[in-house]
């Protein structure tokens, strides 16, 4: 958590359109802490990005030359797909399974979308939700190398999109100029519009927010 706080402050993002958060690693079967003692799902795949926005969000494309449209921050997330945490334990310390621990997390990442432009004004905020995809993100769940790991990636494989096909439908999106006044839209793995979660309105992400920063101080 130290160092996310060091790289929202160190990086240099005056002359950026866009931010795109992505950093993410999925919850172990045994609860894991950082040297903070943040459960270490929370602290990577949510937490280091609310640290990081708390110390860019304000210099985010201040220094283009040509302005016209206000800076982007899209954040990867899994929104939309009705999680909503566990706010009284966001930390994970009286009830853990690496389900909801990871929950926690797609939770707080649908907050930032939500409410980002309230909490950390300047930016306009959009949620991207990719699916499953072929990654490194289930190895500490399944163990990294395992028959069931390599069974399961090679099967995803097999049947879900590449990153790189996300990746060529996705960046389009990132730029496209029919975006501006959607603050807090979503999208999903064919980089079409989707639904917030039921029941995920402001009042709530507020509350997630205002919980996550209290953690995070």
């Amino acid at each position: 958590m130290r160092e996310a706080v060091r790289v929202g402050r160190e990086l240099e993002v005056e002359d950026n359109d866009v931010l795109l958060l992505t950093t993410g690693v999925f919850a172990s079967k045994v609860r894991t802490e950082t040297p903070e003692g943040v459960e270490r799902d929370m602290a990577v795949s949510y937490l280091s990005r609310l640290a990081i926005l708390r110390k860019t969000a304000t210099r985010l494309g201040t220094d283009r030359i040509e302005q016209p449209s206000p800076p982007r921050v899209f954040i990867m997330g899994s929104p939309g797909w009705g999680e909503m945490g566990r706010v009284a334990d966001l930390n994970s310390e009286h009830r853990y399974t690496a389900m909801s621990a990871h929950g926690n997390t797609l939770a707080g990442n649908e907050a930032l979308v939500i409410a980002g432009h309230e909490r950390f004004p300047g930016p306009t905020y959009f949620g991207l939700a990719p699916g499953v995809i072929r990654t490194g993100i289930r190895a500490e769940l399944l163990g990294e190398g395992s028959a069931v790991h390599r069974m399961t990636e090679t099967a995803i494989g097999l049947l879900a999109q590449t990153p790189a096909a996300y990746a060529h439908r996705l960046l389009p999106v990132l730029f496209a100029s029919g975006l501006d006044g959607h603050n807090g839209a979503m999208f999903g793995y064919r980089g079409d519009p989707i639904h917030p979660s039921k029941g995920f309105d402001l009042g709530y992400a507020h509350l997630y927010l205002a919980e996550s920063v209290a953690l995070l101080d």
